[in-house]
């Protein structure tokens, strides 16, 4: 994670108190394990696949995730004291929804329950952002396809800024996963995919627009191979690879923006990504906005 900060150019906004710290981050996914770097952050858990009450992850892709996002690193503090896995935003809350099971998969209306809980409940919680790697491909059912574009609409319009991941289906085109493709919602795809260590998913797997609409995406890229995160045993820590990974890493940057400008709606923050993306698309022989970069994010390109 600490290759990742640097990527991103994180390493210098921790010096302005930034840790995320009030901010809430709800994330769809296999779960989270009670990992010993999320403290006492995991402030609900909602189970929409057995329906169990306490948290768990019978995958690890949901604990690998939130530890991105929000882990602590204090498992994996070296002998000067300095974490090597902390998340981006390692003080925000916590909201996990497991909408998928061991096997990684999901049923469209589960997720759509998963959302129906996240608008009663996100004043209760304050919701400011959703992290989803739920995904299904352009060729699925036109009504789960319709159904699920129209609640991640919705969520964004309620004032809860949703970020999805592209997909590892890349690089052809028309690749992004369904609900990366919305208009309205921030999609992430991976700025380091193009090596020859993508953890087996083939060089080039970040998910590529246009849509079929023609809309760009994905929007932004952040680094998402060979992410060391927190892993299910609960203290220990596993590498992972895919646009899954690269999601976090921008939802956690959002959640130190959102401390940082807590009015911002989701509009405004979507504005603030693209006017300081840094390298932009057309600098790195890409179709997005660019590579997220944190500090210009936080402090403005021009100071």
């Amino acid at each position: 994670m600490n290759y990742v900060k640097r990527a991103i150019h994180a390493e210098n906004v921790y010096k302005y108190g930034l840790s995320g710290k009030n901010v809430t981050v709800a994330i769809m996914d296999t779960g989270i394990a009670a990992h010993k770097d999320f403290d006492s952050r995991i402030l609900a858990f909602r189970d929409f696949c057995e329906g169990r009450r306490e948290c768990y992850d019978d995958n690890g892709h949901g604990t690998h995730v939130a530890g991105i996002i929000a882990g602590s690193g204090r498992m994996s503090a070296a002998a000067e004291g300095r974490p090597l896995y902390a998340g981006i935003a390692p003080q925000a809350g916590i909201v996990m929804l497991k909408v998928l099971d061991r096997l990684g998969n999901g049923k469209t209306e589960q997720v759509l329950a998963g959302i129906r809980w996240l608008r009663e409940h996100r004043a209760a919680y304050n919701i400011r952002l959703l992290n989803i790697s739920v995904g299904m491909l352009p060729n699925a059912g036109a009504a789960e396809q319709r159904a699920l574009l129209e609640a991640v609409d919705g969520l964004w319009d309620a004032g809860i800024m949703v970020v999805a991941a592209a997909g590892n289906n890349g690089p052809r085109e028309n690749t992004v996963t369904i609900p990366g493709i919305s208009r309205k919602i921030l999609t992430v795809g991976s700025a380091d995919d193009s090596g020859n260590a993508t953890g087996g998913l083939g060089r080039g797997y970040s998910g590529m627009g246009p849509t079929e609409c023609c809309i760009l995406k994905p929007e932004i890229l952040a680094p998402g191979t060979n992410i060391m995160s927190c892993a299910k045993d609960g203290v220990g820590y596993v590498k992972k690879s895919g646009t899954s990974m690269a999601a976090p890493v921008v939802t956690g940057a959002l959640a130190l923006a959102a401390e940082k400008y807590p009015s911002l709606t989701p509009a405004e923050l979507k504005l603030r990504l693209y006017e300081r993306a840094y390298p932009r698309g057309e600098h790195i022989g890409k179709k997005c906005w660019g590579v997220l970069h944190v500090d210009y994010l936080l402090r403005g390109k021009y100071g």
